[in-house]
């Protein structure tokens, strides 16, 4: 079976093409400024390439069939006609209350996709352009939703719901609804096939840790408590948002400095985080080479970058009644080994114990506790178009 993923962005289309017989990526690439000027697709064959196509494009629609067209090209494809691809695999970040699982999309599906909209004003509705223009040009071809929210639906009640007028929860659906489900779901499972347990026996925290960050905690293969909530800003410092936050700060910014809503919710999700801290960059990278020439705030942003991940890792081995396993997943989990050290330093007390030279690794499965540490402590690549991949074939 050769499942196409499809993931749209509010301007961009990014895609693989996975034949499911052993899991190959046939093709990837991505369709960028669609809408804008300069509109480009990057397509890149399997051991060829890639190939850079720079045409107009006004709309999703018009995205996917240079990159459908690009799929079956005599020189660059990789297959010999579309009736090869089997069903097509959507991300779709938001699945409210309605979705626990992937599901075939059909009508009643879109509607509850809008429905969710004003649960993810940026990222839904393009989602659905990307389902819409899929369903136009190959009418055909079975296709599911994968939410980034579904894995999380299975939290309890008392750990998802917050402590604001019961009606608000019943009336507008705020909640814990957490996000990077995909990919919290696949190294969990990961982490237990190469720990070689079942995953029903299993206390997991993943950590996924990227320019966007959260954690969850998995307990008996499914997640428990997560870190993000009602919106991707809750949780860790990140790149550009705060977390965890008083919520008094927000009218007390906007008595003091005049402003407004939506200047408080740019400042929130676009100027704060490790980005407001350092005052260098929202990237990592940069951060730890600026606190390593000894910028005092850049060392900060690290510094309480690392305490929240470590709060969080307390707390859920505690609500979970222990932890067999750390995860450390995403662009900073899987490609900095000093953050993962930094993590993990101070946290013997409750088994976890890293191995520098182990630790020495980047983007590469791989186990890096010592020998004598009661928990262990994993490196895993994410990959969430496998996983929506994995649920498509399930699935169809």
């Amino acid at each position: 079976m050769k499942i196409l993923v499809i993931n749209c962005g509010s301007s961009s289309l990014k895609y693989q093409l996975i034949d499911m017989e052993n899991e190959e990526v046939l093709a990837k690439g991505l369709g960028e400024r669609i809408g804008i000027e300069g509109s480009k697709v990057v397509h890149k064959p399997s051991g060829n390439d890639k190939v850079v196509i720079e045409k107009p494009m006004k709309n999703h629609k018009v995205a996917l069939e240079i990159v459908l067209n690009a799929l079956v090209d005599k020189e660059h494809g990789i297959i010999d006609s579309m009736d090869e691809i089997n069903a097509v695999g959507h991300r779709v970040v938001h699945g409210g209350e309605k979705f626990a699982d992937s599901v075939k999309i059909d009508q009643n599906v879109m509607d509850a996709i809008e429905e969710c909209a004003d649960l993810a004003p940026l990222h839904n509705p393009p989602n659905m352009m990307g389902i819409e223009a899929c369903q136009e040009l190959m009418p055909n071809t079975p296709m599911v939703a994968v939410f980034d929210t579904a894995f999380h639906q299975t939290m309890p009640k008392k750990n998802f719901i917050y402590p604001l007028p019961y009606e608000l929860y019943e009336k507008y659906g705020i909640r814990r609804y957490g996000f990077h489900g995909t990919s919290h779901k696949y190294v969990a499972n990961k982490a237990a096939e190469m720990l070689d347990k079942d995953l029903e026996d299993l206390k997991i925290i993943t950590c996924h840790l990227g320019n966007g960050a959260s954690l969850a905690a998995v307990k008996n293969g499914k997640s428990i408590d997560t870190s993000m909530g009602f919106t991707p800003l809750e949780g860790l410092a990140m790149g550009t948002r705060c977390g965890d936050l008083d919520p008094a700060i927000i009218t007390f910014l906007m008595e003091k400095e005049n402003m407004s809503i939506e200047e408080v919710n740019t400042l929130m999700n676009k100027k704060s985080g490790v980005l407001g801290i350092s005052g260098v960059s929202s990237d990592f990278r940069d951060i730890e080479e600026a606190a390593n020439d000894g910028n005092e705030r850049a060392q900060l942003a690290l510094d309480k970058f690392v305490n929240r991940v470590k709060k969080y890792i307390g707390a859920y081995a505690s609500i979970m009644g222990g932890v067999d396993t750390v995860v450390f997943t995403a662009g900073l989990g899987e490609n900095s080994p000093v953050m993962r050290e930094a993590i993990c330093s101070d946290l013997e007390y409750m088994g976890i114990q890293i191995d520098k030279e182990k630790n020495d690794v980047r983007g590469k499965d791989t186990v890096v506790n010592t020998e004598d540490s009661k928990v262990k402590v994993i490196v895993i690549p994410t990959n969430e178009e496998l996983m929506i991949a994995r649920d498509t074939e399930n699935l169809i």
